[in-house]
């Protein structure tokens, strides 16, 4: 059972902030389980209160949203004059945050459960395909005519300025995108249409990429980066082929390079026991 205080900060952060459902739901449950955990109100809680819940947590992002949450809480006790003194702790320094990527076999599998009995079935796996194959931001892969595919590479008008970078497309995607234009039953100098023969919005974008993948169109650029980094490629060579006009930007994909090479010494090296990395 919530504490009263509990309640009252649960319903201002409802009606007066009016943050999402599903925020509510996250500070709820942080807070419930924080109760739970020192058996007593929230509003009883002190700083080693606080220090002996979080150490149950060793991912630093989880251990981060607790704390916020826990410190928005009594940030509202102490407006409300309930408290006097907030336990109050900062927040663990995190590295930077790695993008989500997509493993080559689970988009595979996923492709597979595609219908491809109807064109637009054929066009959701022949987009997903292409936007792995090529990278492409979502905004570019959307203005992709077939003038701009020639001898099996890609040219991408960049929607960040007047640039534009050629990428060689690999054959399984071509071959993709051929079926579902052999079926397609609208012409247009286009690529990627919707069922009405109009060109292919943002938002019908990310619904097929999320109804198969439960991803973005941009976790497939990221998982296009991450394949070629932990297969060895050269990060300005990477660079070039995303459009970064900064190395600086290119960079975070190494960091899946060491994670890569981390598990796979962890898995298969016979000291794995003795490491410490």
């Amino acid at each position: 059972m919530k504490s009263q205080e509990l309640e009252a900060f649960l319903e201002y952060i409802a009606v007066i902030k009016a943050l999402s459902k599903n925020t509510l739901l996250a500070y709820e449950n942080d807070l419930v389980e924080f109760e739970t955990f020192i058996k007593k109100p929230c509003i009883e809680a002190e700083s080693e209160d606080v220090l002996s819940f979080l150490s149950s947590f060793e991912n630093g992002f989880t251990l981060n949203r607790k704390l916020s949450s826990i410190n928005s809480f009594f940030d509202f006790c102490f407006s409300q004059d309930w408290v006097s003194d907030k336990p109050l702790l900062k927040h663990s320094k995190l590295p930077r945050s790695l993008p989500k990527f997509l493993e080559y076999e689970f988009i595979l599998d996923s492709l597979a459960k595609i219908d491809k009995k109807t064109w637009l079935g054929l066009r959701d796996e022949a987009f997903i395909l292409f936007l792995y194959a090529s990278g492409c931001r979502v905004s570019e892969a959307l203005s992709v005519k077939y003038s701009d595919i020639e001898d099996g590479w890609l040219r991408i008008r960049s929607a960040k300025g007047d640039k534009e970078r050629m990428v060689p497309l690999a054959s399984k995607a071509l071959e993709g995108i051929e079926r579902y234009l052999a079926a397609r039953p609208f012409k247009s100098e286009y690529i990627w249409l919707n069922y009405r023969g109009e060109r292919l919005s943002r938002i019908s974008a990310f619904k097929i990429t999320q109804r198969y993948l439960g991803a973005s169109p941009h976790t497939l650029r990221h998982s296009f980066a991450s394949s070629l980094i932990v297969g060895g490629a050269d990060l300005v060579i990477v660079q070039e082929l995303l459009g970064h006009s900064s190395i600086n930007t290119t960079q975070i994909y190494t960091h899946i390079k060491k994670q890569n090479l981390r598990d796979t010494i962890l898995d298969y090296h016979p000291l794995k026991s003795e490491i410490k990395i």
